[in-house]
């Protein structure tokens, strides 16, 4: 493994004075040191994007090709990659395996859907004086879209982005997590080694507050595609105009267990769903209200099921739970679990911290205007909440100001559906937990939690506009 990382712009990897630290995030010792960008290399990566989008357009069939054998170099180097988010995030080896798999799809499913993109025919001879006009429209690249991606997912939700902009015709310039920038660099890596012409993809790595604001401010780049909290996705939206935006952001993923649901197995899905990657998931299971008839069964249920999970090292293939991506972050947490137990919650299972690791911890007797109920917990912790009207439970449920995704387990079709309509998310998932995604479908949220989606397809859509041709026939 390389001691350092350069950075990677208009297809050259660039070497700076200044260097970031990557941690080992089980050992807190230094893994890597990858190069920091000054403001003259964002400007140099902007500006080889725009340059390369004007001139080096590349052909539908093309894009297909380069992206076709991105995701096949993505399975070949499955090891290598998944070893490194292991160490640069603190994923379990398990879980930062299936990201690869998950990331090489996304890759190919943006491979495939950069052959789909077109328009559609408009009547407009349908109108009075019109009768000699034909009409259609055809979709364009927006040009350079200026991804921010988060740590939790440094390869897959990277792909999310740089894989629809290549697919639609665009220039990315991205700037990866600074916790985990070695992931991005090695995509970087993989799409230089399957021909991508340079300028297309450029990755640049350091803080938010200088890389992120000057991309922020360039009116260069015409589309920005967010990962993050929603307080950044805010200050993004207000200080980039009227440019596009597709932003990912917070949320505190409620879960509904109905009094006819499976029981035992609504149990063992929810807590695999709470605390993959220690609960540092967009849509871990944060709030979990469960049905008075059943709470108890429950309650025994899943707790057996949060001791079968292994918490530990992240290279251990058996390890479900490893560290979070800091011990300052895990300290936060740990402050959150005491803070609610000071306002008379009590923790059921776990609770304890060690380093940078939170054991999986579950709390009851907490209410709503508590931090691990109210805000976005991104840890693993999970509250029991119970209820005993469906009604009055979504209404709580939509208290709060986030709507990513959520899910009810129940084998009544009709309160799956009465659910399904009255939720405020963007997406529901009934007899599965609010964790569930596969990267072909539609994912964004309503109110606090986003804007746009995500999902190649529905990204292409995103990062294109519609352009509109009429033609004035003579005959």
């Amino acid at each position: 493994m390389a001691s350092d990382y350069p950075l990677y712009i208009d297809g050259e990897w660039v070497k700076t004075d200044e260097t970031l630290e990557v941690l080992n995030k089980y050992t807190q010792e230094t893994y890597v040191n990858v190069s920091k960008a000054s403001e003259n290399d964002v400007d140099q990566a902007i500006a080889a994007a725009e340059s390369a989008y004007k001139n080096d357009a590349l052909s539908p069939y093309d894009r297909y090709e380069i992206l076709k054998r991105v995701s096949e170099l993505l399975m070949e180097r499955k090891e290598e990659i998944a070893d490194i988010i292991t160490i640069e995030a603190g994923k379990p080896l398990k879980q930062a395996r299936n990201e690869v798999d998950r990331a090489a799809q996304t890759i190919e499913i943006s491979a495939e859907e950069a052959k789909r993109i077109s328009g559609e025919g408009i009547p407009v001879e349908a109108a009075p004086g019109s009768e000699n006009r034909m009409a259609f429209t055809i979709r364009v690249p927006v040009g350079v879209v200026g991804a921010i991606s988060p740590f939790n997912f440094p390869i897959n939700l990277v792909t999310h982005k740089v894989g629809p902009a290549i697919a639609s015709g665009n220039a990315v310039v991205l700037k990866p997590a600074s916790n985990t920038p070695v992931s991005s660099l090695k995509l970087a890596e993989l799409f230089h080694e399957a021909g991508l012409p340079k300028g297309l993809l450029n990755v640049v790595v350091g803080s938010g507050s200088t890389v992120g604001n000057q991309m922020m401010q360039d009116s260069r780049i015409r589309l920005y595609t967010f990962t993050g909290s929603t307080e950044i996705g805010l200050k993004l939206k207000q200080d980039t105009g009227l440019n596009k935006l597709i932003l990912e952001l917070g949320n505190n993923s409620p879960v509904i267990i109905d009094e006819e649901a499976d029981i035992k197995a609504a149990a063992k899905n929810t807590a695999a769903k709470s605390f993959a990657f220690a609960g540092q998931t967009c849509i871990s299971v944060q709030r979990i209200y469960v049905h008075e008839a059943v709470q108890q069964e429950f309650q025994d249920y899943f707790i057996q099921a949060v001791k079968e999970l292994k918490v530990g090292d992240p290279a251990d293939p058996q390890t479900d739970v490893g560290p979070m991506i800091s011990e300052e972050e895990a300290k936060r947490a740990e402050s959150w679990i005491q803070e609610a137990k000071d306002s008379g919650a009590e923790v059921i299972y776990g609770g304890t911290r060690k380093g940078s690791v939170l054991e999986p911890t579950v709390l009851t007797g907490a209410t709503e205007e508590m931090k691990v109920v109210c805000e976005e917990v991104f840890a693993p912790i999970v509250t029991l909440l119970p209820f005993s009207d469906i009604k009055q439970c979504i209404d709580e449920v939509n208290a709060s100001p986030y709507g990513l995704q959520g899910g009810i387990f129940t084998q009544n079709i009709d309160t799956a559906f009465y659910a399904a309509k009255k939720v405020e998310v963007g997406g529901f998932m009934v007899n599965d937990a609010s964790q569930y995604r596969v990267d072909l479908m539609p994912y964004g949220g309503v109110k606090n939690s986003g804007w746009g989606k995500e999902g190649p397809k529905y990204s292409i859509e995103e990062m294109t506009e519609e352009r509109l041709i009429v033609m004035n026939l003579n005959k």
